[in-house]
């Protein structure tokens, strides 16, 4: 945004008064802008600050009343807990066995105490990861707020629970360590008296709009004036009955040319940097973007976790480095325990992260897309499945294979009693069934079912899955007149083989090498460490071209032979790699 800047010479002041005067007049300038009107047209001529852009990293921080119970299945949100004991799903049956039928949600708030939490450690341990902004979860969709919200009154965290103002606490610790501050805030609430989300109906809002939502939204952006705003909770109502332009244009007016929101405002929005939620990425770069995900399958602490679900510091530092070739960056969430600490194994992946990009950040901040993301590669991974019944909600079955876009095959045999029977399908996406090498339920989504009469004794079986993205899902059941319907299992992996259960098969494409550039300068950002060389699916570059390693002083010779860069790295010794996970080459030429 451009700035009016204007002198006026007086004669007869003197020198200081002179000064003080130009100041006024550039303070005056300074502050003028033009303002942000509320229609989407106007939001979007304001456009995205470039900070953003070029951060790449942020910490989500999903903390509150639910850190007490920090329970969910094992892929499940424990965020979500109170939704929960709306549904009544394992998470009711875990608080009545664990604290008694009488307990009740608000029961948990006196036991959130936050006795162990600093502020200024939290805020260390942020820049040492190498983040550029934190996101904390002001209010969830709980309704719980930490801050003293005076449209939450005995239900914040300055009146009950840890009794501190957390937002304002973290904001100031934050900033002093040079980082930006943001805040979730959802839009919506389980607990409201004016409007409780998912039960009353969803165009009866305006009054909690009006009378709640908004009042409270502007409390908390005039009192910490956050840089980064990330709304949600807007999925089942339209943007004009958030009053979506109205709150963006008067957050934007109020914060300053710093402000950026989140894409999240209901149906209808127009404008925010998007926010892909545990997915492989995308390869939108219309506007800014970056994935939001847990280190687990969880935002908030799930203590029901399985060690296998967290991704390890390899694997987290290979998938920063896909996002960011795509264009976009990455808001990575660590959720602390009721007591404040954030969990050893979280903290570990952070500070492994920033060491990581204390070596190779060059390649990482304040870079844009090259012109090709990535050089691909298969990858498969086999193993033995006893049913089909998974529920990876947005996670894949396996580290290796990718979140979205992969396929599985399943193929054994099973045994049966002469019958007609029932199977169905049950999946998100797309899924294929053969007996006998007959389909049975074609290449079709959601929920089919097709019928086969089968004589007694064993049938070859194969079930083909494509997926597509977000949501992971696929059950395969069976029925008939003499049995009820139930999941398919009893199979084997051969007729000739006495193993029990399916032979199955995940495949994927996934990055091996990914490209950023900055400055006429291209990183290719090697996954799999190349032992004898490096092969590029480039153009020509000139004979000029130095190629270097991060973190270490050799050049490397290369030649180009067949459409194709090859970069020696035999004269490379193990003193010489200061990364793992990920090795950064660094291309330096203008022409690539």
């Amino acid at each position: 945004m451009a700035s009016l800047f204007f002198v006026i010479f007086v004669p007869n002041l003197n020198n200081m008064k002179r000064i003080l005067l130009l100041l006024s007049l550039a303070f005056v300038a300074t502050s003028f802008r033009a303002q942000v009107l509320p229609t989407w047209e106007s939001i979007n001529q304001r456009g995205y600050p470039q900070w953003f852009s070029d951060a790449k990293l942020g910490i989500f921080i999903h903390w509150g009343v639910y850190s007490v119970p920090a329970f969910a299945s094992k892929e499940g949100y424990a965020e979500w807990y109170y939704r929960g004991l709306m549904t009544s799903d394992d998470r009711k049956a875990f608080q009545e066995r664990i604290y008694g039928k009488d307990f009740q949600y608000e029961d948990f708030v006196p036991m959130w105490k936050a006795e162990l939490w600093n502020p200024d450690e939290w805020a260390e341990l942020f820049e040492k990861s190498g983040a550029k902004y934190v996101l904390l979860v002001s209010k969830h969709h709980d309704g719980y707020c930490l801050w003293p919200s005076q449209y939450a009154l005995g239900w914040n965290s300055v009146e009950t629970g840890p009794h501190r103002d957390i937002c304002g606490e973290l904001t100031e610790a934050v900033r002093k360590h040079g980082l930006k501050m943001g805040f979730y805030y959802s839009l919506p609430e389980w607990t409201s008296s004016i409007h409780r989300w998912y039960v009353d109906p969803d165009d009866d809002i305006a009054e909690y709009v009006d009378t709640h939502m908004i009042p409270q939204f502007k409390e908390l952006i005039e009192r910490y004036k956050p840089t980064v705003l990330f709304t949600d909770g807007e999925w089942r109502n339209s943007a004009e009955q958030w009053h979506a332009t109205e709150l963006i244009s008067w957050y934007y007016n109020t914060v300053g040319d710093d402000a950026i929101v989140n894409d999240r405002w209901g149906n209808g929005g127009q404008h925010g940097f998007r926010t892909p939620e545990y997915s492989a990425g995308i390869t939108l770069t219309d506007r800014p973007w970056a994935e939001c995900r847990g280190l687990g399958r969880s935002f908030g602490l799930n203590r029901n976790e399985p060690i296998e679900n967290y991704m390890s510091s390899d694997e987290l530092i290979r998938h920063f480095a896909t996002l960011v070739a795509a264009g976009g960056g990455m808001t990575l969430n660590v959720g602390p325990a009721a007591d404040g600490k954030i969990p050893l194994l979280q903290q570990e992946r952070l500070l492994d992260l920033g060491k990581w990009l204390r070596i190779n950040g060059e390649a990482i901040y304040g870079t844009r897309p090259f012109k090709k993301f990535y050089e691909m590669k298969p990858v498969t991974v086999a193993r033995n499945d006893k049913q089909i019944d998974f529920d990876w909600k947005r996670n894949s079955p396996d580290p290796a294979i990718s979140c979205d876009h992969f396929q599985a095959h399943w193929q054994g045999v099973f045994s049966c009693q002469a019958d007609t029977y029932t199977f169905e399908i049950q999946t998100d996406d797309r899924a294929r069934l053969l007996i006998d090498d007959q389909e049975v339920i074609g290449n079709v989504g959601k929920s089919s079912q097709g019928k086969m009469k089968l004589a007694a004794g064993q049938h070859k079986i194969e079930v083909f899955y494509e997926e597509d993205e977000l949501e992971a899902t696929i059950a395969l059941f069976w029925s008939s007149k003499k049995m009820p319907k139930q999941i398919m299992e009893g199979f084997q992996m051969g007729a000739m083989l006495p193993a029990m259960g399916l032979k199955a098969t995940y495949s994927c494409e996934q990055p091996n090498v990914c490209y950023t550039q900055k400055n006429g300068t291209v990183y290719a950002i090697a996954l799999d460490y190349p032992q004898d060389e490096l092969v590029l699916n480039l153009d020509r570059p000139d004979d000029s071209m130095r190629v270097n390693l991060l973190g270490c002083h050799k050049t490397l010779p290369w030649r180009y032979e067949n459409g194709k860069l090859i970069i020696d790295t035999s004269g490379l010794n193990y003193g010489d790699l200061q990364s793992t996970a990920a090795w950064v080459f660094k291309l330096t030429q203008s022409g690539l």
